[in-house]
């Protein structure tokens, strides 16, 4: 039986805890409000979320001067297939790293680590030379090439797959099972939670990237949704921000959707990982 003060201490903390979220949901409802607002209207009433009159022509602005819906599929072509290729190249390279007995594995793995603190200013550079040569420039292959292996995902993988124990691997390898089939029947089912929430960073990622798109892709048909966000922004010299918002609006949408479609999957992925941890 609780107490009176135990009581009010849950009270408090849900206060809290509700504030929080509203406190978070705040930039989302901010944008998806001023998205139906005019340019007078959210001039004059920036702080007040109820549009006065309620219109849909910044979202008919944005359909007519891009073509959204291709710009939409390229967003979304490059998020999985970046994605997609990271998750198989790190759950390779981790498999080769934890069971494979190379001399020297070790320092490899120490130097793959090591460029995770060297800065992407530094790569980007070479990266785009090597594009440019290969004449991939303005291209979504461009922007994926550059991004087909990531240290995090193998570094993360790594760690699961060290969970394993041993003794599974080396009775596979005695009954002359080959390390695909070990891979994919034995190692993939354990591992799945950590590569799923791995592939969420991944996707997260590279939905929202800018830096790197913006120097490969020129043309607007090529363009990614950051890359269409900015440009309304640079465009309208930052005055007419309702343009933007419809646009931010749309830019979330995606991943909102895709996020309550798979909602129980993800959910289950990180409650594993967290028991497993």
């Amino acid at each position: 039986m609780k107490t009176k003060q135990e009581k009010r201490i849950q009270i408090i903390l849900h206060v809290i805890l509700c504030l929080m979220i509203l406190l978070w949901l705040y930039p989302i409802i901010f944008a998806v409000c001023n998205s139906f607002k005019t340019s007078q209207e959210a001039l004059n009433h920036v702080i007040s979320l109820i549009p006065l009159a309620p219109t849909i022509d910044n979202y008919v602005h944005v359909f007519e001067t891009l073509p959204f819906v291709r710009i939409t599929l390229n967003t979304l072509f490059i998020a999985v297939t970046v994605t997609s290729i990271k998750l198989l190249t790190s759950f390779m390279a981790a498999y080769a790293l934890v069971y494979f007995d190379v001399k020297g594995k070790g320092i490899l793995y120490f130097l793959m680590l090591s460029t995770m603190f060297i800065p992407f200013t530094v790569s980007m550079i070479p990266n785009y030379l090597l594009i440019s040569k290969w004449k991939l420039a303005d291209t979504v292959f461009g922007v994926i090439l550059p991004q087909l292996a990531d240290v995090l995902g193998i570094f993360m993988l790594r760690q699961a797959m060290r969970g394993i124990p041993k003794s599974i691997i080396e009775v596979a390898r005695l009954d002359r099972i080959s390390h695909k089939k070990t891979m994919k029947e034995i190692v993939l089912p354990i591992v799945k939670p950590s590569l799923c929430s791995t592939g969420i960073i991944f996707f997260i990622n590279s939905w929202n990237e800018y830096v790197w798109p913006v120097l490969i892709l020129k043309s607007k048909e090529n363009y990614t949704l950051s890359l269409a966000l900015q440009m309304f922004i640079s465009a309208e010299g930052g005055t007419n921000f309702p343009v933007a918002m419809a646009v931010s609006v749309m830019t979330m949408s995606i991943p909102l959707v895709l996020y309550l479609f798979f909602q129980r999957q993800i959910i289950d992925t990180f409650a594993m990982s967290g028991i497993k941890g």
